[in-house]
């Protein structure tokens, strides 16, 4: 089954679905910046734009284009911010 999510009043949308190699979900960002929560490790690729990141103890900002992926552990929070409309596959564990 897909789920359909929506986030910080819509400018965050994402379709959930489950496959053999488990839960994952991909969506877009318009430009802004978001901070989500994790309760599994999380694994997070640009499928188009860029994202820059601010993971979980860090102080700095990282960007990451289409084909590059950062991870997050589960229980924390990060933080991105979308430049232009971003497009994204998350893959939780």
């Amino acid at each position: 089954m897909i789920s359909i999510n929506e986030y910080f009043n819509s400018t965050v949308k994402s379709l959930g679905y489950t496959s053999a190699k488990g839960k994952s979900s991909v969506g877009v960002m318009e430009p802004g910046e978001y901070e989500f929560g994790t309760s599994t490790h999380e694994t997070m690729l640009v499928i188009e734009g860029e994202l820059i990141a601010q993971l979980p103890n860090q102080t700095e900002w990282k960007s990451y284009q289409a084909g590059e992926k950062f991870e997050v552990e589960a229980n924390t929070s990060f933080k991105v911010k979308s430049v232009g409309q971003t497009s994204y596959l998350c893959q939780y564990k």
